[in-house]
C-alpha cells in the first residue's frame, strides 16, 4: 500500500474513533432502554474498525 493511501486509512481509523467516542457519551448520558444499547452496540463497531483500520496502516 502505498504511503498516501495509508494516511487516509488512518484518517479515517482516527475519525471512526473519535466519533465512537461521542456517540457512546451520547448514549450513556442522553437515552436510555434499548436506543442505548443499540447506540452502545454501533459505537462499538466505529470502535472496531478505527482500530482494525489502524492497524492495517501499519502495516
Amino acid at each position: 500500500m502505498d504511503p498516501m493511501t495509508k494516511m487516509w486509512v488512518s484518517l479515517v481509523g482516527i475519525l471512526l474513533m473519535g466519533l465512537s467516542v461521542f456517540l457512546i457519551t451520547y448514549a450513556r448520558s442522553k437515552t436510555k432502554g434499548i436506543l442505548r444499547g443499540l447506540l452502545s452496540i454501533i459505537a462499538f463497531g466505529f470502535m472496531l474498525v478505527g482500530f482494525l483500520g489502524g492497524v492495517v496502516s501499519l502495516i
